[in-house]
């Protein structure tokens, strides 16, 4: 599936990830979604946490905001070990 037809995100969203070389749904499960998070953000997007939220419940087939607090949380430590 092309990344612009990727629920959760929005024309912006989908134009950052295919800058960052993510194109389609397929890429962005090989790279996860911290991976493409800091991609973007290397590409010189400022981000917010709220692309996160989109990019793993894209992953997961949910809406954003249906994300729990642990998976967030969980989100957010894979996020600094990342850019550790």
């Amino acid at each position: 599936m092309d990344i612009e037809r990727v629920p959760n995100l929005g024309p912006v969203s989908a134009g950052w990830l295919r800058e960052a070389g993510i194109t389609t749904l397929s890429e962005l499960e090989l790279v996860g979604a911290v991976a493409a998070y800091l991609a973007v953000r290397q590409a010189g997007h400022a981000t917010s946490l709220n692309l996160l939220w989109a990019l793993a419940a894209a992953l997961a087939g949910c809406r954003w905001d249906s994300l729990s607090s642990e998976e967030k949380r969980q989100l957010r430590e894979e996020l600094a070990a990342a850019e550790r």
